[in-house]
């Protein structure tokens, strides 16, 4: 038994077709069986409601008098690409305010416009005899535009990788705050709703079919950037007119010390052709796996140390390397209920008919990684091997000279069997001499928690850490944790004046 989507396109225009939502279609089949689950549904609607950083807007300003072609524009001072036709931008949900920098972005000034607020629109040109205009400030909304369109690159993720965190430091990341030494999980996605989980194989999600976008009725434009879907890593380029959107499904946000991003509303409808679409639409969450990422280390290919199902991460607690850690969604299935609920209503009214893709997304394809042709400049290539060090039973006053020699300012502390424990620093020693009443030993005012680099580390991630524990040098460990060398800023320093990556 099979239908057509003609038969179904019918069925909704006389209103006698069954819609119902993925996370109702595993208990209909398993009550029915796939064969009277075909025959009784005609359409499942998906939803999602996530950040989808990889978001934007065209929009279309109309002339000014006289005209100017913008060549720098900025909407409440987050700067829009300025490289389009004269007064056209497209402003992307991740570009930061030249303000109020990372609590504001181009997401918020998307959803103010969707919202009725006025923006401050500011451009400059260099002038030309067709545009002779050089700067113009005026404040408009989004009824003033000609064309506000939501085109983004990359929405609705098949599934993402859960984030856990191994260093010993706290971690601030697009997938939210992320505790040392595995101290929470998060997670992103709906699960048995997401819209490509019940379509993996591409064969109704692709160019051209309807969905909701943001709260309108829009269409896939095609695959994804990043697309991925041999991984389960799928993704779609969406579209929708920005007039239609509302703030029920299209909310600004910004992760601390990461910058602003788009939680946006993502649905797509399924017809129910034949019994293939019955057992996909079928899934649970207990069969969408995803893999629990360490972000504690620095890379592309992050460690996977276990892998998941959805099932676990939503009831709130996990079980990883024998300790019980708890779990935190970043996106919300509420919203995406009420996304896959509002575009089965669509579709039982009638206003929304359906159609097969114009043109397919390939479900065998797989992302690429970059091509860098200039190699990652390392530790090993500007650390100083002669270090500098103390044992961590000699007297302050032993760390005290050779700190006043000038050849560094941060004595790393080794034990008997030369491994670091701590460093001592002119600070330090500063302390111990307020205290001459007594005899002190390195022990008792080093440092102990020390952060520490290897000589495989690319600078920039030894910079980072540098910066965000506002030290001035790092101690270079091997395996064993004997200290080989060490990494200063000044050192740092000379690279980046010299230009950065070596050739």
């Amino acid at each position: 038994m099979e239908k057509s989507i003609d038969e179904i396109n019918r069925r909704i225009c006389d209103g006698s077709a069954r819609v119902v939502t993925a996370d109702e279609m595993p208990d209909i089949v398993s009550e029915l069986g796939e064969e009277g689950a075909l025959r009784e549904v005609d359409v499942v609607t998906t939803g999602t409601f996530g950040a989808m950083c990889s978001s934007g807007s065209f929009l279309n300003f109309g002339h000014a008098e006289p005209p100017i072609k913008m060549e720098r524009i900025w909407l409440n001072d987050v700067e829009a690409y300025g490289g389009l036709a004269a007064v056209d931008t497209y402003i992307g949900a991740t570009n930061k305010s030249v303000t109020q920098m990372e609590s504001y972005g181009g997401a918020h000034v998307i959803e103010d416009f969707i919202t009725g607020k006025s923006i401050e629109l500011r451009a400059q040109s260099s002038g030309s005899d067709c545009y002779p205009r050089r700067s113009i400030t005026t404040e408009i909304r989004l009824e003033d535009l000609n064309q506000a369109i939501m085109v983004n690159p990359r929405n609705a993720y098949q599934r993402y990788d859960a984030a856990v965190n191994t260093s010993d430091d706290t971690m601030f990341t697009y997938m939210g705050t992320l505790l040392p030494h595995c101290g929470n999980v998060t997670f992103s996605g709906a699960g048995t709703l997401n819209p490509i989980c019940n379509d993996p194989n591409l064969r109704l999600i692709g160019s051209g079919i309807p969905i909701l976008l943001g709260g309108a009725q829009g269409m896939v434009v095609g695959e994804g950037t990043q697309h991925s879907s041999a991984g389960n890593f799928g993704t779609l380029m969406t579209t929708a007119d920005m007039s239609d959107m509302t703030s029920d499904f299209l909310r600004a946000a910004y992760m601390y010390r990461y910058g602003p991003t788009l939680y946006l509303g993502v649905g797509v409808p399924i017809p129910v052709l034949d019994l293939e679409v019955v057992r996909k639409t079928a899934v649970r969450d207990e069969e969408l796996m995803v893999s629990i990422k360490d972000y504690g280390v620095p890379s592309r290919s992050r460690p996977v140390l276990r892998q998941v199902s959805y099932k676990e991460l939503k009831s709130g607690m996990i079980e990883l390397n024998g300790e019980e850690v708890r779990t935190s969604s970043l996106s919300s299935y509420r919203r995406a209920k009420l996304v896959a609920s509002t575009l089965k209503r669509w579709i039982e009214e009638g206003q929304m008919t359906l159609c097969l893709p114009t043109r397919p997304i390939d479900p065998s394809k797989q992302a690429k990684p970059m091509r860098e042709t200039r190699k990652v400049v390392l530790v090993q290539e500007i650390m100083l091997r002669r270090v500098v060090t103390i044992k961590e039973d000699q007297d302050i006053t032993e760390a005290a000279k050779k700190l006043l020699r000038g050849e560094t300012n941060h004595l790393p502390v080794l034990d008997e069997q030369g491994r670091l424990t701590g460093v001592v620093t002119t600070f330090d020693v500063a302390k111990a001499v307020a205290r001459p009443e007594r005899k002190v030993k390195v022990l008792d005012v080093m440092t102990r928690n020390v952060i520490t680099t290897r000589v495989d580390e690319p600078i920039d991630i030894a910079a980072q850490k540098m910066e965000h524990h506002r030290i001035s040098a790092l101690p270079v460990v091997d395996a064993q944790n004997q200290c080989i060398a060490i990494l200063h800023a000044s050192d740092l320093g000379k690279l980046f004046k010299s230009g950065g990556n070596k050739p």
